[in-house]
């Protein structure tokens, strides 16, 4: 692998990554999982926002 030049061809590329030592290449510490959405409520004071929307446009 040449820390100088980019890889030209696929070949290269592969041979590179080959060379990446197996330890980095696992996954160091877990992904924690994204939060559930928060359920979306419409209230009277949105409501009122678009209460007249109609009219507007």
């Amino acid at each position: 692998m040449s820390t100088v030049t980019e890889p030209e061809t696929l070949g290269e590329l592969i041979a590179d990554c080959a060379e990446i030592p197996q330890d980095l290449c696992r996954e160091q510490r877990a992904v924690p999982r994204p939060r559930a959405a928060t359920p979306w409520r419409v209230d009277e004071a949105c409501h009122a926002q678009v209460a007249e929307l109609d009219a507007y446009i």
